[in-house]
Formats: structure tokens, C-alpha cells, sequence
């Protein structure tokens, strides 16, 4: 009784609710780009990223191989 309208609207919801992030995260990011200190962050951030990245597939090819 009405399950696939439910989960149509909650659907809906959580694409709207993630545009919305989006959007924010894109306005925010474009006001931090003009900031003098944006180049030294991005580039500690992106580094950081990429080290937890490795260290991720190093765990997944660790499971992989050992199990």
C-alpha cells in the first residue's frame, strides 16, 4: 500500500538533499580558490587523500590475497 510511491519520494529526497550539498560545497570551494592560502592547502589535502587511498588498496589486495 503506496511502497512505490514512498520510494519514489524518498528517492527524490536524497538526490535533491545531495544537490543541494553539491551546490553548497561548489560555492564554498569557489570563494576558498580565491584565497591566497588556497594552493598550500589543496596541495596537503591532496596528498593526504591520495596516502589514505594506497593505504586502502593496500587493505583491499591484502584481503584479497590472504583470504
Amino acid at each position: 500500500d503506496g511502497l512505490l510511491p514512498n520510494l519514489l519520494a524518498f528517492n527524490v529526497g536524497v538526490e535533491i538533499g545531495q544537490l543541494l550539498a553539491l551546490s553548497a560545497i561548489l560555492i564554498l570551494m569557489g570563494y576558498w580558490r580565491r584565497t591566497t592560502s588556497f594552493w598550500k592547502h589543496a596541495y596537503t589535502a591532496n596528498v593526504l587523500m591520495m596516502t589514505a587511498g594506497f593505504v586502502l588498496i593496500g587493505y583491499q589486495l591484502t584481503g584479497y590475497f590472504i583470504a
